[in-house]
């Protein structure tokens, strides 16, 4: 069965790899790896897409593609076993995961002998839904989403990028853990906070 990794910056640390690796070869897989770029305005460009992918040939991965499903289906992604979920702007991901069929996929990959990274805006997705993020970022609904269901392939609702301040400012001054609370609160729902360094692996 799959195994899920939720980040807030995917091989962020020693650990993090440490941990990949053991369970990379607890599934016994010929590794075949594709990052998911499409969260990002510089796609495969982006400094942390092309981090990740010398991340996987640091790690022996020899096998790492780029795909975009804004302009690709999700079909392809049936052709590996390691899908890495970069990050960047969760309603534009969201959007073209499910209409590339790509969320299907992987729903479909979730039951197989497959390992799912989530970075970020990429492990958001992942769980039931974005809703934390049109709290503390609606300016990023740039594409106008109105449904914010994620993936839910687990029910895990995560905030990433806990301990950066210097991320989510708010004028009236209030912390990340003030605004979280209320979030809570107010939906009647649980949040795990992620630091930077932090990660959650789910064995399905």
């Amino acid at each position: 069965m799959a195994s899920i990794f939720l980040t807030s910056n995917g091989f962020f640390t020693e650990t993090i790899k440490g941990e990949f690796l053991a369970t990379l070869k607890k599934q016994r897989i010929n590794p075949k790896a594709v990052i998911i770029t499409t969260a990002s305005t510089l796609k495969e460009k982006n400094r942390l897409a092309l981090k990740t992918k010398n991340d996987f040939f640091e790690m022996d991965i020899k096998h790492v593609d780029f795909i975009d499903v804004e302009v690709e289906k999700g079909e392809r992604l049936k052709e590996y076993n390691i899908i890495y979920i970069n990050g960047g702007n969760p309603f534009r991901l969201l959007y073209f995961m499910k209409k590339s069929g790509a969320d299907l996929i992987l729903r479909s990959l979730s039951k197989q002998n497959t390992i799912l990274i989530g970075a970020s805006a990429g492990a958001v997705i992942l769980g039931p839904s974005i809703d934390v993020v049109q709290h503390f970022s609606p300016e990023l609904n740039e594409i106008g989403l109105n449904d914010y269901t994620a993936l839910s392939l687990t029910d895990i609702a995560i905030f990433p990028h806990y301990d950066r301040e210097d991320v989510f400012k708010e004028d009236t001054g209030k912390s990340i853990e003030d605004r979280l609370s209320k979030f809570e609160e107010w939906n009647n729902i649980s949040v795990t906070r992620l630091k930077d360094d932090q990660y959650i692996l789910i064995n399905r």
